[in-house]
């Protein structure tokens, strides 16, 4: 089994991505985490480049990785530069103390002359001196060629020479990148192979870009056409469209390409849950389709596929979910059958009754009704749920609500009151919110908090609304999604209605017992 080095970019590729600001809090977390899933190596960010990354690699100096070796990314000497004692980008790299130092050469003419404006022949001597030196002072030394498949396209003889450098200043490996993102897998092993061919001493690597949506293709073309190091980060975070996705990297070169990548299967096992964790660390929502670990990616809507799945995992999975620690998961909607209906009451613990079939095609009956009217459950599960429990009347009675009333004004405050009952007592409570649906919802909360302790803890953390039939204009039905968040445990209801703050209030009040009803009885929580 040939043995793949992995090296995580999140910390530096990973930040330049739009809407990610990790702090220095965030990329010592992210670094734990990936030291815990075994990556070979983590790429810090670049020394002395700004205040951050001065105090990360400061911090990072008194961390015990157990498997991580931390590596400070840099440039070759400047052009300008007589030596690398005295430059600054070379002397930076050596002060963050770290065991590997990857720094970034030209290896496209075209760069060299028009972004580096200096003579090819001195970009040759810029990157031996900076290896050169850089392993005299006892470091691991990667080169990233920068550019080099464009490069190779246009002036093959030059990016040979830039490899040829490297390999005579002993450099440990040199990391091919493409870095517009434009290349094919094709080309990208063809090429791997003709390095390979010309120069079978040399350690490749592969840092690919996702400008044209193949970079993880491109990553495992080259790593099967010969390469031994791959460049990556979690959930394809970085610049324009993206680094390549070390996730399903991972996956595939252990699962499918029979290519050794983390220390054990336990380890693979850790993707799905460090894929989530780097995505509320970033404060991005993990797409539902990302493959291997997404929500969605083990998803089965369709009600011939969930009929399929009770006989056979197999015919609509690729490969077991808990490999890589997910689980299979089945929607229901009106495009189900009743082997989703029986499905997803088993996997909340529902006992639909010896009848259990009649049963089922009644809840599908509903659901179908209520989905064409506007209702949509595969993102609701919580509404879903409480609609099972109502057809076999199982639902806890917690509260009723009586009336409601929102007031709103020209100011930025909206009021709203309730007549809520519990038990035998009615009550009528008001509470102001920054707007109606807030109010809203700090006014039920208000009534309920000294009957329910728990709910406290609820954090209304998500809230949408659509617009259904937009052609009946303000007259149309709007959907309303609420997520609610308990201590990491989070669920979705939905309401509909013609007037949004009904579609509003139902989708709460939805929410609220829901919660209810995971913390007040032993339910399995969605």
């Amino acid at each position: 089994m040939n043995k793949i080095q992995i090296y995580d970019t999140t910390l530096r590729d990973g930040s330049q991505m739009q809407g990610i600001s990790f702090s220095v809090a965030d990329k010592i977390k992210i670094l734990h985490l990936l030291d815990e899933l075994g990556v070979d190596y983590v790429e810090g960010g670049w020394p002395g480049a700004n205040p951050k990354d001065i105090e990360f690699f400061e911090q990072a100096k008194s961390l015990k990785l157990k498997h991580t070796k931390l590596a400070a990314f840099g440039s070759t000497r400047r052009a300008d530069s007589k030596n690398c004692d005295e430059d600054l980008i070379i002397q930076s790299l050596i002060k963050a103390e770290t065991p590997v130092v990857t720094i970034v050469g030209k290896s496209w003419d075209l760069h060299v002359e028009v972004a580096l404006r200096t003579t090819l022949e001195n970009n040759l001597l810029m990157i031996e001196d900076s290896i050169t030196y850089l392993k005299s002072k006892g470091k691991e030394v990667f080169l990233d060629a920068e550019h080099f498949f464009d490069g190779y396209v246009d002036n093959p003889e030059y990016s040979l020479l830039v490899i040829q450098s490297a390999l005579k200043a002993s450099v440990d490996a040199i990391v091919l990148c493409d870095t517009n993102g434009g290349n094919l897998p094709d080309d990208i092993a063809e090429i791997t192979k003709n390095i390979l061919q010309k120069f079978p001493q040399a350690k490749l690597g592969i840092h690919c870009h996702n400008d044209s949506g193949v970079a993880v293709a491109n990553s495992l073309a080259a790593l099967k056409a010969g390469a031994i190091q791959v460049q990556g980060t979690v959930n394809g975070y970085g610049e324009r469209c993206g680094n390549a996705d070390l996730i399903p990297i991972i996956a595939n070169l252990a699962l499918k390409m029979n290519m050794q990548t983390l220390p054990s299967e336990e380890h693979i096992k850790q993707l799905t849950l460090v894929s989530r964790q780097v995505s509320e660390i970033a404060n991005l929502n993990l797409s539902r389709q990302q493959p291997f670990v997404g929500r969605s990616a083990f998803a089965h809507k369709g009600g011939l596929h969930a009929s399929a799945m009770r006989r056979n995992r197999r015919t609509y999975e690729h490969i077991d979910p808990e490999l890589v620690g997910n689980s299979s998961r089945v929607i229901v909607s009106e495009q189900s059958g009743i082997s989703n209906i029986l499905d997803f009451a088993k996997s909340r613990g529902l006992q639909l009754g010896a009848d259990a079939e009649k049963i089922a095609k009644d809840i599908l009956a509903e659901i179908k009704i209520k989905e064409h009217e506007g209702y949509q459950f595969d993102q609701a599960g919580a509404s879903l749920e409480l609609l099972f429990l109502r057809k076999l009347d199982q639902k806890p009675h917690f509260f009723e609500v009586i009336d409601f009333k929102v007031f709103a004004s020209s100011n930025d405050m909206a009021e709203a009151t309730a007549r809520i009952k519990v038990g035998e007592e009615i009550f009528h409570t008001a509470s102001l919110g920054v707007g109606p649906g807030h109010a809203l919802d700090n006014t039920l909360r208000k009534a309920l908090t000294k009957y329910y302790g728990t709910l406290k803890d609820f954090k209304l953390t998500d809230f949408k609304v659509r617009v259904v039939d937009s052609h009946d204009g303000t007259a149309a039905k709007t959907r309303v999604n609420v997520e609610m968040d308990n201590h990491g445990t989070k669920w979705n209801t939905v309401g509909l209605h013609e007037n949004i703050l009904q579609a509003t209030f139902q989708a709460i009040c939805e929410s609220i017992e829901f919660g209810l009803y995971l913390t007040e009885t032993e339910s399995k929580h969605f």
